[in-house]
């Protein structure tokens, strides 16, 4: 099974192809440019590099959201275009749910946080069973911080937190969070489309995927345009 990954929705632009369980590669970059201008031509030069015929492709998993609206729809768009004309499904893949998949086999907790303005984070909190099962202990949301940090507490395990969002909340961790608690290493502190192949792979296999023609991001929570017309409305 092959398995293209694609992610868009953070700072960070990711593709990457999975068969079975190796990875043959994967482009990653956290550079200031758009997604835009760093999406297709990874894409171009990974396929080029591993002499990667994209019609031997099973399925695309995408990082599907929550996350940059811009990115997201930049991501979810280039999988939707590569669906199509390849006629091959696509896995919708939580974008929480993919970072906290690169921390395969931590002990205790574990809780992706990424920035999403206004005092808030997009977040869930996950974890691994002995047998290496990813378990969802809180599906992903859009709160703010003090909302996880008392989850947090409230299990009593060590934490281990990843993601943009440890930067700008770092001292809010310290302040707040009673257990012990780590921070991810930088290689694996943000979104890696190997993680989002991986776990869309898992998915697959499920049946869990759709035509792409029916595929959409998933945003969790108006755009700050969508917002400020609502509020022009009288409706916020």
């Amino acid at each position: 099974m092959k398995i293209l990954g694609i992610d868009g929705s953070g700072l960070v632009a990711s593709v990457a192809i999975v068969e079975d369980d190796n990875l043959i590669g994967e482009y990653t970059t956290g550079y200031k440019k758009t997604h835009s201008q760093t999406l297709l031509p990874m894409l171009d030069e990974l396929k080029k590099m591993v002499e990667l015929d994209l019609n031997s492709v099973d399925a695309i998993a995408v990082a599907a959201g929550p996350g940059s609206f811009t990115g997201l729809r930049i991501a979810s768009a280039t999988a939707k275009g590569l669906g199509l004309s390849l006629g091959c499904p696509i896995v919708s893949v939580p974008t929480v749910d993919a970072l906290a998949y690169n921390m395969w086999g931590n002990d205790g907790i574990i809780c992706p946080i990424l920035d999403a303005r206004r005092g808030q984070v997009y977040t869930g909190l996950y974890k691994f069973e002995q047998s290496g099962e990813f378990t969802v202990v809180h599906a992903q949301c859009a709160v703010d911080f003090t909302e996880i940090a008392e989850k947090i507490n409230e299990a009593g395990q060590p934490v281990t937190f990843l993601g943009d969002g440890v930067p700008v909340f770092k001292d809010k961790i310290k302040e707040i969070i009673k257990v012990p608690y780590r921070f991810a290493p930088a290689h694996l502190n943000r979104q890696h489309a190997s993680s989002v192949a991986c776990l869309g792979s898992i998915y697959y296999a499920n049946g869990d995927c759709e035509i792409a023609a029916d595929h959409r991001p998933e945003y969790l929570r108006l755009s700050q345009a969508e917002r400020e017309r609502m509020e022009k409305e009288g409706k916020a």
